[in-house]
């Protein structure tokens, strides 16, 4: 289910951003998960950090790829949200 999350956003991000004329060095997408104690066991909260590599990245343009991913493109993301909490963290590495 992560890597499923994982490469169905990051494929959407790194498309958007080619149409925006914004390449990073690097890109990484982790996705962390809080799963319940009682069986069946299962995810109840994800967390989906997005990492650019690069100098003078565009912020704003980067929080846009990644929103439009998260609400219009990515449907893995589409039908996570409605079964558990999710939250979103863009880093940016030097």
């Amino acid at each position: 289910m992560l890597t499923a999350l994982a490469g169905c956003t990051g494929v959407d991000v790194i498309m958007i951003l080619k149409k925006m004329k914004v390449v990073p060095e690097a890109f990484n997408v982790i996705v962390e998960a809080d799963v319940t104690e009682e069986h069946p066991k299962h995810y109840n909260k994800m967390k989906v950090i997005y990492q650019f590599k690069g100098k003078d990245l565009p912020m704003d343009k980067l929080e846009k790829a990644v929103k439009l991913s998260e609400t219009t493109y990515c449907g893995v993301t589409a039908v996570y949200r409605k079964a558990m909490e999710m939250e979103t963290e863009i880093r940016i590495i030097d």
